[in-house]
């Protein structure tokens, strides 16, 4: 594996400094940000700029103990559960306990979730949840509102400085092997590359979507953040557990994405229906439509392949067109545009890469293994799932590890000047420089290869010989592309995918057993179905 992605003379790059780096700007990275000393210099960096991110698209809400009856002990429960029992029980206390502040943080701050009719916060219920504790914001845009509102705040915040359509290379390390900075290529300039010192690197760059055909990710989800720390020998955890929503619609855009169809229309009474009309998860789970996502996916998966049929149907038909309108108008509208009326028609479903619980292993403060790099939000692995998300903890997530981190930081008192060494270059010098440079059209043919690969063979089912096929294609790959000059964000882009598909396939291979959203068929212990 390269250390650097970049094979120039890193002495003749443009440097800047600042206190702290913060690579991604969705719910992670700006909650973090905005809980930082202000007397520290930020600086805030993203692909597409304030308006494109994975938590922009998260409809759902975010899940807190918040509501009468409801409890921190019932929303670990839940969690621990859905889990499969792989989580980090300390991680997982520190969400559930703190999260409520958080919520109480954001409304504070001015985010619009949605109230009852007595000005509470109005809550609703999704999959594997025993209590309504979901808060939303305009029926099914929070992800929207929430960091539409936190984004105008940062706007005002002095020390922040903040890098639109720049991407991360790779974390650069000094002679202790402790992070000091990143490298950064600017995604419409091609070839300019620049090197940023920080004393604290703070990693928010969200998951793994791009490395699947049809995902609900945003298109600046290529795994980045996970490559960069497998170069720099952060340590990594959870690396197979993919995570496929269960109802999203089935045909994706231009860049893969596939319109998500929220979890919590089954939480206000959907009802998933095979060919035939017929409700089928009744039979496979006790909690039914409201099932982990993993047991959905799987049951969802089973009756395409069974009876040849490329989605199923989701029925919320049962429900008045105002209602729906008012609940989910962002889901009525989509699908109107798109012919389906969801008030007297089902609505076509199917399973698509959706989020990753695995990622660079942190502590309960968002430390990593690499001393001056920290990690959060979906990049991060603070082993809160285990081996399956429950529903809304995302976005919990986010807030509470975010804060952490900065409350870290800020305890930390010494500026960049004092604490920062200087980047160690000595083992790029020994490396082969680039001599390729690919035409574009076989970086796109790699790219796609990439996702057939990672569809085929490390989705909702595998194998032991499927997943060693994709090691042996990957391997081919990542070799083609270790002679490749990477001059624009494209190609970054492709490197950086096939680095972090090689790992979650090799982690994929390490688990023979099933368990939970990582199901082998060639385990004679696993059923389609089964938790554990």
């Amino acid at each position: 594996m390269r250390r650097y992605l970049w094979q120039g003379d890193f002495s003749k790059l443009p440097q800047t400094r600042c206190d702290v780096v913060v690579i991604g700007t969705g719910l992670a990275g700006l909650y973090t940000a905005l809980h930082l000393d202000p007397a520290l210099q930020v600086v805030l960096l993203n692909k597409n700029g304030l308006d494109e991110s994975n938590s922009m698209y998260a409809q759902g809400g975010i899940a807190a103990a918040i509501a009468p009856g409801d409890s921190p002990a019932q929303h670990f429960e839940d969690s621990w559960v859905a889990g499969a029992g792989l989580n980090n029980p300390s991680a997982l206390q520190v969400l559930v306990q703190e999260g409520p502040s958080d919520i109480r943080q954001l409304r504070d701050w001015g985010v619009p979730f949605d109230l009852d009719s007595q000005g509470c916060l109005s809550v609703t219920r999704e999959g594997a949840h025993h209590r309504n504790r979901i808060v939303h914001c305009h029926g099914d845009a929070t992800g929207l509102y929430v960091t539409s509102t936190l984004a105008d705040r940062l706007r005002s915040q002095t020390n922040c400085q903040l890098l639109e359509k720049t991407c991360l290379v790779d974390f650069l390390t000094d002679e202790q092997d402790a992070v000091c900075g990143i490298l950064t290529l600017t995604a419409d300039n091609p070839g300019q590359y620049a090197i940023i010192l920080a004393r604290h690197v703070i990693l928010a760059s969200g998951g793994i979507g791009g490395l699947y055909p049809r995902t609900t990710n945003a298109a600046t989800a290529t795994g980045d953040g996970l490559a960069a720390a497998l170069r720099c020998g952060a340590e990594t955890a959870d690396l197979e557990f993919v995570q496929f929503h269960p109802t999203a619609l089935p045909w994706p855009d231009a860049q893969g994405r596939c319109f998500l169809i929220s979890e919590a229309v089954r939480g206000e009474g959907g009802i998933l229906r095979n060919h035939k009309g017929k409700a089928f998860m009744a039979l496979e789970h006790p909690q039914a439509d409201l099932a982990p996502r993993d047991i959905v996916s799987r049951a969802i998966y089973r009756q395409m392949l069974e009876n040849g049929i490329e989605h199923v149907w989701l029925d919320i038909t049962h429900r008045d067109r105002d209602f729906l309108m008012k609940r989910f108008p962002t889901i009525y509208e989509t699908c109107a545009r798109r012919g389906i009326d969801i008030a007297t028609q089902w609505i076509p479903v199917s399973p698509v890469q959706h989020y990753y619980m695995g990622g660079v292993r942190t502590d309960i403060d968002g430390r990593t293994t690499k001393t001056g790099l920290w990690a959060c939000g979906e990049a991060a692995c603070t082993g809160i799932y285990g081996a399956n998300r429950l529903a809304s903890n995302s976005l919990l997530e986010c807030l509470v590890f975010g804060r952490r981190i900065a409350q870290a930081i800020n305890h930390q008192p010494t500026k960049f000047s004092s604490l920062t060494g200087q980047p160690d270059f000595s083992g790029q010098l020994r490396l082969v420089r680039p001599i390729l440079d690919l035409p574009a059209g076989r970086v796109q043919t790699i790219r796609l290869q990439i996702r057939q690969i990672m569809d085929r063979h490390c989705g909702i089912l595998r194998n032991q010989e499927g997943l060693e096929l994709a090691a042996e294609q990957l391997g081919d790959i990542i070799q083609e592309l270790a002679a490749v000059r990477i001059q624009d964000r494209f190609t970054l882009e492709t490197c950086q995918m096939a680095t972090a598909a090689k790992a979650i396939i090799q982690a994929a291979m390490a688990r023979t057993g099933s368990v939970g959203a990582h199901f082998r068929t060639d385990d004679p212990a696993g059923k389609l179905n089964s938790v554990v």
